[in-house]
């Protein structure tokens, strides 16, 4: 082979560096970075503006809404990976009864037992269902794990320190709710709605590796939901004017429809939501209830998450029944309980 038509070798340290720097991703610890700096360089203009009466009010809601929901986020995700990963999945086909109108009501009780958030009940749904558990006590266990854990209930506790019959109404609102669910789907559903599903990605992990994985995949997705979920609930509680809330929360069936469409919006993990209910004083505790009984069950995030484990015919099916079920149901045990 001729000296010509040899390549001509690049520079010595040139090819790599130039290749990492040009074609790699920028990453969250860059973002970070950039932020940073971006703090330091406007510090003065940032500082200015949140000293605005507006602004301080805002950042106090922020702020106090995200201390008191974060310790009870990072707990639940971190159990839900635990009952993800280490709880053997044929425990439940073991542990529920044989007669699928029984095991609804056992696997709706069994979110006592085995907390997770939503974001993590799908999956294990999805797992139960693969493992041969009847899908109609898989969907209650779905809806009933992220709402009636006693990680949900003690921070509803917190939030709600003069009502603790909040803590009873949500309890048992969601219960109720994940049952007819249960029961609705054994009258109703088709198997040929639901796709079966498969989480390939922690198959080949370790344990203590796949704990770690569900851990920081959770607590992305709900961390993220409780940061838009608590500057949606400061900004509704500085921007929108006293007379428009008090209007909307001065008619009941007005109150609760609206508050169940925000809990679908807001989209904010079963663990910290109590406390941006518990912001919203200017509504009745019934239109706080269906907001805490809506939210763990159908959100955006859950319609979107249940699309893609289940299917999109299961998702357009269950969500807008769940919903309806929520909304009653809510409504009835705050004329009752509250």
């Amino acid at each position: 082979m001729s000296a010509s038509s040899t390549p001509a070798a690049p520079p010595a340290g040139s090819g790599p560096r130039r290749t990492r720097l040009l074609g790699g991703r920028v990453g969250s610890v860059e973002v970070l970075a950039l932020l940073l700096i971006a703090l330091l360089l406007f510090r003065g203009p940032i500082a200015d503006a949140i000293a605005t009466p507006l602004l301080q009010t805002w950042t106090t809601v922020f702020v106090s809404v995200m201390v008191q929901a974060t310790p009870f986020l990072v707990f639940g995700v971190a159990l839900s990976a635990v009952i993800a990963v280490f709880v053997p999945r044929s425990f439940w086909a073991k542990a529920l009864p044989r007669h699928p109108a029984l095991a609804v009501p056992v696997a709706s009780c069994a979110g006592v037992v085995l907390p997770g958030c939503e974001c993590g009940s799908v999956p294990i749904a999805g797992s139960l269902i693969r493992r041969g558990v009847t899908p109609a006590a898989a969907l209650a266990f779905l809806l009933a794990a992220p709402a009636i854990n006693p990680i949900v209930l003690t921070a509803t506790a917190v939030a709600f320190p003069n009502n603790p019959e909040m803590v009873v109404a949500r309890g048992v609102a969601s219960l109720v709710v994940a049952m007819i669910m249960g029961w609705l789907w054994l009258r109703l559903g088709r198997q040929d709605w639901i796709r079966l599903p498969h989480r390939p990605e922690l198959d080949d992990l370790s344990k203590a590796r796949a704990f770690w994985a569900a851990c920081r995949h959770d607590i992305v997705h709900a961390g993220g939901f409780l940061v838009l979920g608590a500057m949606a609930a400061a900004t509704i509680n500085v921007l929108v004017p006293e007379s428009v809330l008090q209007a909307v929360a001065d008619r009941p069936v007005l109150s609760v429809l609206a508050l169940a469409g925000l809990a679908v919006l807001l989209s904010i993990c079963s663990e910290a939501d109590a406390f941006v209910a518990a912001s919203l004083s200017q509504f009745s505790l019934t239109a706080r209830l269906a907001f805490l009984v809506v939210g763990p069950m159908v959100d955006l995030k859950l319609i979107s998450m249940q699309a893609g484990v289940f299917g999109r015919r299961f998702a357009l099916r269950f969500a807008p029944a769940t919903f309806v079920t929520a909304v009653l149901v809510a409504a009835a045990a705050g004329m009752v309980l509250l």
